[in-house]
């Protein structure tokens, strides 16, 4: 699958992310983290984040943004460099401690938690910088062919370093966020306030599950495009729909169970409203199907927005 460059680099720093929340949290309990975790964490700052993410940047990014006219000196391209060094001399502090940990040192553990505060405090903001400073500001620089450079040299770094180098650095990211990571944000979002959150938003939603009933829609209370009561949860799906579209009910969901796919949409002109309508699978990380999701919105006010509004309205 092809990826742009953009894409490629803020997946890493996505990535990194949920690395140093699994650290954090492993190095947050009583006893500390598994010294598994702390060992394989070190060689993924080291060895991806360090040696192949930042080369990245240094190798073919940053030259190709500097002869586009974004230069070395000054502006954020010099930060971006010089927090690269720092955090490249945060590293040996960060390693030396987690020997410690390893060997047993008493009070190491504290000094573990501060040196890779540090380090991971350092990143996190690398990262917002570069997300959304200097990424946006490159792209408005660079060419077609100045992006399709920085993807193949990309290519090119992590064929360096050995076979499926991303595969590789990614499934010693999953190791660690599965050992110590949450891997799904909502968990730490109490259950009440999840649902107010689905039914502020300005779409309405419905969920069939993976035997096709129903079994949850949002707006529950409030007015909905498409009324509907309490009583068709554990209802079929296709008894939830008009005869006549039964079948394009049974094949939507014939498709997304077997992967032919990832969207299917209509639209419609009702009461004053245009009504679109999307449906999309529902998958576990790994895959696996979990259901179908109906998102509907009236699209109506959106499509009479002209020009901009960067103030906000008086209510």
């Amino acid at each position: 699958m092809a990826h742009e460059w953009i894409d490629l680099l803020m997946n890493d720093h996505q990535v990194t992310e949920q690395v140093f929340d699994a650290v954090e949290r492993e190095l947050a309990k009583p006893d500390g983290p598994s010294p598994t975790l702390v060992r394989e964490a070190v060689v993924y700052f080291q060895e991806y984040v360090d040696g192949c993410h930042n080369r990245k940047e240094e190798d073919h990014l940053f030259p190709t943004i500097e002869r586009c006219g974004i230069p070395r000196a000054g502006g954020p391209l010099a930060v971006m460099l010089g927090e690269h060094e720092e955090s490249r001399s945060l590293l040996p502090a960060l390693a030396r401690q987690a020997e410690r940990y390893l060997a047993g040192d008493a009070g190491s553990l504290a000094d573990l938690r501060e040196a890779f505060g540090k380090y991971s405090a350092l990143l996190k903001d690398h990262f917002w910088k570069e997300n959304d400073i200097l990424y946006p500001m490159a792209r408005r620089v660079m060419t077609e062919v100045d992006a399709g450079s920085i993807v193949a040299g990309i290519e090119a770094t992590e064929r360096a370093l050995g076979a499926d180098t991303r595969a590789k650095y990614y499934g010693l990211a999953e190791r660690i966020i599965n050992a110590g990571g949450i891997t799904d944000l909502s968990l730490e979002v109490d259950r009440d306030v999840l649902a107010a959150i689905l039914n502020t938003l300005p779409v309405e939603l419905s969920f069939v599950d993976r035997d096709d009933k129903v079994r949850y829609f949002s707006h529950e209370n409030g007015n909905k495009i498409f009324p509907r009561m309490r009583g068709a949860i554990g209802a079929a799906a296709q008894d939830c729909h008009p005869s006549k579209s039964v079948h394009l009910v049974n094949r939507i969901l014939a498709d997304f169970k077997a992967g032919r796919r990832k969207v299917a949409e209509f639209w419609i002109e009702m009461r004053g409203m245009m009504v679109h309508i999307r449906y999309f699978p529902v998958r576990s990380p790994q895959g696996e199907y979990l259901g179908t999701l109906e998102v509907v919105q009236d699209i109506a006010p959106l499509r009479r927005l002209t020009g901009e509004r960067r103030i906000l309205a008086e209510e």
